[in-house]
């Protein structure tokens, strides 16, 4: 279900008199024996916890045989398997037509790819589509009929379904000659609707556009204002030597639009004031406020809109998963307290759980080992858990695990222990990061003084150096051993890292002992081995270079979807400038001897960069989202197609690099925001501690309103399938 509705429905209309006041009295199963009606709660119970572990809502069938296929579908099998399935559907763009199965996507270089016949494709993606077709129709009963008509994801996942269906049927109908295909662009909806963060984003940024519409309104308020002082400012004069500037960027109305649009972004800085602050520097003012305006004002503003739409979006989702796991737990509790009269305290006014009970719902349930260790060992010793201390138990679900290294060997010689006690030193890790830096300068030292060498005419002089700093390596490893111990060496990803790269390097230099023996003792030939000399110092070089990452710290629909759109409206449109001539019974592409315009998408020969397949056209979109030089594709097409065009690449660069990158700097600033206030309220142990045991959860509780006994009520009480009888107190 959306997280963005009511989390349960209310349909206490269709609900007996008696209904919702009370936890005891399950179901409407009061002729089954105790055993059996027990067995039923504890199966209950552990969906519920499960449904809290994983923030899902506890909204769907309840009875044995609906938990069991519940349990399943959630199982790691079928996710697995689903996953798998969406990742082969969306595969398929690179398979058909136009195929991206070429070395290259330079339309003078390239051959004609290969091309699966007429159905292959067309069944795996039918193959995928019966799989949807389960997933959708197990998901429908689980949560019932009612409910379904209330769940939008699921009324557009029948609808992508049987619109797929329609449109494979139309081509297999046309022999797969058709050039528009519907559902290649729907297709990312099946991501979609199985990720949660995908479809938090989509909520996120449903919130943030209205907040949005009147700064870019104003956005483009100034972009037409200045261009129409840029109009009036560069109009063409008599004189052709003061024109430059109306020539290259302020002809007409959607150049003059397209050029101060770049501005915006920097790509044409400073090329586009050049002409007019050649004349007279007084120019720069018009570009000057522009840009200061625009980019330093406007833009940022929308980043604040963006951060502030986000940290508020990010609060209320995570008050959603706060209500989800707390209904999860109250639900548990009230279907595993209500298992007959023994589960009453003494005094008979308060429920509880019986520790076998719940033991052998831990039992049962599919969660980490250590979340399970943990509630086990704090389980009071009573043979009866209020409920209070059942939900402080799952409060652990919010604490993340602390990774405990295995301990360190123990040795008794004094000489050991000095030696385990100096390579265990954080000097010893500031000399190997230092050892690693010095390699790497070495290695960049001897490339500059050989850059005009051929691989084959080098010295070996930088051989012999990386020999030193291997044996250097392997001392560190074997010492970094000495002192950790196997088991707690292997503990750490870095020294698994580290370790491998180490022995990598030891085996490729051995390989270059074995066949050019010693460097001052080989003669000139260099390329008699199975793999030439250079090309095996050349990949020395690489991991060595590779190595020395140790010391770093340790949305792709719209892409889909704007790569197909691309290969739709501009597949086929630039052709370079070529003539054909047959030899050796092949097609040659010779491209020919034309004048082009400097800094023109020919020019600089960007021929690569094409909208001929899918994978050509993600790599153009991604070139575009940098930014740079991005004006220079739009004026591409543009010219070999329409002005229109421009909306294409303008709403792509609005999307990827105003909106993707503002909210991940909304993200940064938001962790960096939490750890800087921290940071000051606790010791620095306090914080370490913390980035190891605090969840996203538990990080803003306390910005997070905690749920109240009476809402956790009214929401059982409106559970469309778990009927409930008699009335009690608090539960928690």
């Amino acid at each position: 279900m959306e997280e963005a509705e009511p989390l349960l429905s209310s349909n206490s209309g269709n609900l007996p008199d008696d209904y919702g006041s009370q936890y005891r009295g399950l179901r409407d199963h009061s002729n089954s024996d105790a055993g059996e009606e027990d067995e039923v709660s504890i199966q209950q119970a552990v969906v519920f916890l499960e449904d809290a572990i994983e923030y899902r809502s506890i909204n769907h069938r309840v009875d044995v045989q609906s938990l069991k296929l519940y349990r399943w579908y959630y199982s790691k099998l079928w996710q697995w398997g689903l996953g798998a399935t969406i990742a082969v559907i969306l595969s398929l763009a690179f398979l058909e037509k136009p195929s991206s199965l070429s070395r290259s996507s330079d339309p003078r270089v390239k051959a004609l790819p290969w091309e699966p016949p007429c159905g292959v494709t067309e069944s795996i993606e039918m193959l995928c589509l019966c799989v949807f077709i389960l997933d959708f129709s197990v998901k429908s009963y689980l949560i019932g009929w009612h409910e379904f008509w209330k769940t939008k994801w699921l009324i557009g996942y029948i609808f992508v379904i049987v619109t797929s269906i329609i449109d494979w049927t139309l081509s297999l109908s046309m022999l797969c000659n058709e050039t528009f295909r519907v559902r290649r662009v729907i297709r990312p909806f099946f991501l979609l609707q199985n990720s949660s963060l995908m479809k938090k984003t989509l909520k996120c940024l449903k919130r943030t556009v209205p907040e949005m519409a009147s700064v870019i309104l104003l956005l483009a308020l100034h972009l037409c204002l200045f261009t129409m002082f840029g109009m009036l400012l560069f109009a063409k004069t008599e004189n052709p030597k003061y024109n430059g500037e109306w020539e290259n960027y302020f002809t007409d109305l959607p150049k003059s639009l397209s050029s101060l649009l770049v501005l915006l972004t920097t790509a044409n800085n400073p090329d586009v004031m050049i002409p007019a602050y050649s004349l007279h520097r007084g120019y720069s003012i018009f570009f000057i406020l522009f840009s200061v305006f625009g980019t330093y004002f406007l833009m940022n503003l929308i980043t604040a809109i963006i951060y502030n739409q986000f940290r508020g979006y990010l609060l209320m989702s995570i008050q959603t998963s706060i209500y989800r796991r707390r209904l999860g737990i109250h639900a548990a509790f009230a279907v595993l307290s209500c298992q007959g009269q023994h589960s009453k305290s003494p005094t008979g006014t308060e429920e509880n759980v019986q520790r076998e009970t719940l033991l052998k719902v831990l039992e049962k349930m599919q969660m980490k080992s250590y979340y399970k260790e943990t509630i086990i060992k704090k389980m009071p010793a009573d043979s009866l858990i209020k409920g209070q201390t059942f939900q402080m138990l799952f409060d652990e679900l919010d604490k993340d695990q602390i990774k405990e290294h295995p301990p360190k060997p123990e040795y008794h010689h004094y000489f050991l222990q000095r030696l385990q006690e100096i390579s265990g030193h954080y000097f010893v890790t500031v000399l190997g990061n230092a050892v690693a830096l010095a390699n790497v300068m070495c290695i960049c030292t001897v490339l500059v003084l050989d850059s005009e060498k051929a691989v084959t005419e080098r010295d070996d002089y930088l051989e012999i150096i990386n020999c030193v700093f291997i044996l250097f390596y392997c001392l560190e490893m074997g010492l970094k051993i000495f002192t950790l111990g196997w088991k707690r060496y292997l503990s750490y990803k870095s020294n698994i890292f580290d370790g491998l790269s180490t022995i990598l390097l030891l085996i490729i230099q051995i390989a270059i002992f074995s066949a050019y023996k010693l460097p001052l003792c080989r003669g000139k030939e260099k390329s008699h081995g199975f793999v030439p000399l250079w090309e095996m110092v050349r990949l020395i070089n690489m991991l060595i270079v590779l190595r020395f990452l140790r010391i770093v710290v340790d949305i792709k629909v719209v892409y889909y979807v704007y790569a197909v759109l691309g290969i739709w409206l501009f597949q086929g449109v630039i052709s370079p400038p070529t003539h054909k001539s047959l030899s050796n019974s092949s097609m040659e592409i010779i491209s020919a001897n034309v004048s082009m315009e400097c800094g023109t998408y020919e020019q600089l020969e960007y021929w690569p960069n094409n909208f001929d397949d899918f994978a050509s056209s993600l790599i153009l979109l991604y070139n575009i989202m940098v930014v740079n030089n991005w004006h220079v594709f739009t004026e591409a097409f543009a010219r070999y197609t329409t002005e229109w065009s421009k909306v294409y690449f303008v709403s792509w660069w609005l999307i990827s690099s105003v909106v993707w990158v503002n909210l991940f700097i909304a993200l940064i600033l938001e962790n960096f925001t939490y750890r800087w206030d921290h940071s000051h309220a606790f010791s620095v142990i306090d914080v370490e501690r913390t980035a190891y045991q605090t969840s996203v959860q538990l990080m803003f509780r306390e910005h997070v309103q905690q749920p109240t006994e009476d809402e956790l009520m009214t929401s059982l009480q409106q559970h469309p399938y778990l009927h409930l009888r008699s009335q009690r107190a608090n539960v928690l």
